[in-house]
């Protein structure tokens, strides 16, 4: 059940129903107005968070590591691991046009279950999700982090397991502006697909997703 996975139990579900429930079922009451709270939320935790663990960074650096924490793509991770795309509801074209694997929807989605949280418990429990949810992350994930493949390969070598392995899944687009799917593999985890202009831009980027997805799951 996705309150076991989230690590909450809701006292009025009903909370949980609506941040679930998609703008394209109509005549429900939809999560986009506990998206706008959970967003909130979300940036407060988060910020408070960063404050404390970091005293001697300055605003910027702050501001950086933060962006990183609440970024769309970073909530969307968070709602894959979740298995999200099972209990969004949708509305029967929305389903059918792959509306429930779509990273927006996923995020808003996230960001609605914050706000859910913290509707029906108050700030303590919304805080203590976030927390456990986003790991590791919040002190290991910054964008001064330039190159992921390299900090993989160290977290996959101080845990004694084999190098990532790359592999390009599927080529698409004109010659002059291709995109390339590349998955990257990590020994006991699942794999992790992204996109870019070439190989090497979408293996950074697989490789960041991956080093998220490991350190909210140690």
């Amino acid at each position: 059940m996705l309150e076991e996975r989230l690590g909450y139990r809701f006292k009025n579900r009903a909370f949980m129903e609506q941040a679930l429930t998609h703008s394209s079922r109509s005549g429900q009451a939809n999560n986009e107005r506990i998206e706008f709270l959970g967003d909130r939320v979300l940036n407060l935790v988060m910020a408070e968070s960063l404050f404390r663990k970091f005293p001697d960074e300055n605003e910027g650096s702050l501001a950086k590591r933060h962006s990183a924490l609440v970024q769309g793509r970073m909530l969307a991770i968070i709602g894959a691991i979740l298995d999200l795309s099972h209990f969004v509801n949708l509305s029967e074209s929305e389903r059918l046009s792959g509306g429930a694997e779509n990273e927006n929807i996923i995020s808003d989605a996230m960001e609605a279950l914050l706000g859910a949280i913290f509707l029906d418990g108050g700030l303590e429990p919304a805080r203590e999700v976030i927390l456990r949810l986003w790991g590791d992350n919040i002190t290991t994930l910054t964008e001064a982090h330039q190159d992921p493949k390299t900090e993989l390969q160290e977290w996959v070598q101080a845990r004694g397991l084999p190098l990532p392995e790359y592999e390009i899944v599927d080529r698409s687009g004109p010659d002059h502006a291709p995109t390339f799917a590349v998955e990257v593999r990590v020994r006991d985890y699942d794999p992790v697909v992204a996109e870019g202009p070439s190989r090497r831009q979408a293996e950074k980027t697989a490789a960041r997703q991956m080093l998220i997805q490991l350190k909210v799951r140690p």
